[in-house]
């Protein structure tokens, strides 16, 4: 199995690295169990092994570095519900016997649409912000462990958050001269796609970052509670 590319094992290795400085080794352990649960169940559903580059990597943990280095447990651990939520919504979800539906408009659309959603993807969201809420309660240290609802709370917020921005920015290309549908600006069918709707710029990994913020965002927001 080749779960990462040479890119984007360097780059997994400077997140876990600066993970670990930030929040020490029980902040790597939560890291390491979104990785790997998230591999495995991308390559049962795939039926091969994913092959994450850099930038892949980065907009899946890279919130969480900046956290961890800020001593943010709260942050980290929203941050990597997050994106555990939309893993496990995405790959749980490839099982759903049913079509999934766009989240903005409920209309159905093919898999792997991004926006689309299932009740089997929503339920392994759940369960996947449910895992990394239940190791921070575990590992985190006394006084800094975010509450478990508060966490798994942020990481569905960023499955959300991620549906949403799919749905609606992410840009989505089609072909001139047959109409099929793309969601990478670089694809060519008869000939180089076009821009269809949504922004060229903002891709899946801008939206898995994107998603990943408002995981730690929640998190943060929900440690400090409200105001007085």
């Amino acid at each position: 199995m080749k779960w990462l590319t040479p890119g984007g094992l360097v780059a997994a290795c400077a997140v876990g690295a600066g993970v670990t400085w930030g929040l020490r080794w029980p902040g790597l352990a939560l890291l390491a169990a979104f990785f790997l649960t998230g591999s495995i169940l991308t390559q049962l559903a795939e039926r091969r092994g994913p092959s994450r580059n850099a930038r892949q990597v980065l907009a899946n943990g890279g919130v969480a570095l900046v956290a961890a280095l800020l001593g943010s447990w709260a942050g980290a651990a929203g941050a990597i519900a997050a994106a555990a939520a939309d893993t496990w919504a995405t790959e749980i979800g490839a099982y759903s016997p049913f079509p999934p539906r766009l989240i903005t408009s409920g209309r159905r659309v093919t898999r792997g649409t991004s926006g689309g959603i299932t009740a089997l993807g929503t339920l392994g969201a759940v369960a996947g912000a449910a895992l990394i809420a239940g190791l921070t309660a575990v590992l985190a240290p006394r006084g800094k462990a975010p509450g478990f609802v508060m966490v798994a709370a942020a990481g569905v917020a960023g499955m959300l958050a991620d549906s949403v921005l799919g749905a609606t920015l992410q840009g989505k290309y089609e072909c001139p001269a047959c109409d099929a549908r793309f969601e990478r600006g670089s694809s060519v069918c008869h000939e180089p796609v076009r821009l269809a709707r949504g922004w060229r710029w903002v891709d899946n990994d801008g939206v898995n970052l994107a998603a990943t913020l408002v995981g730690a965002a929640a998190a943060m927001l929900g440690s400090h509670g409200p105001p007085p």
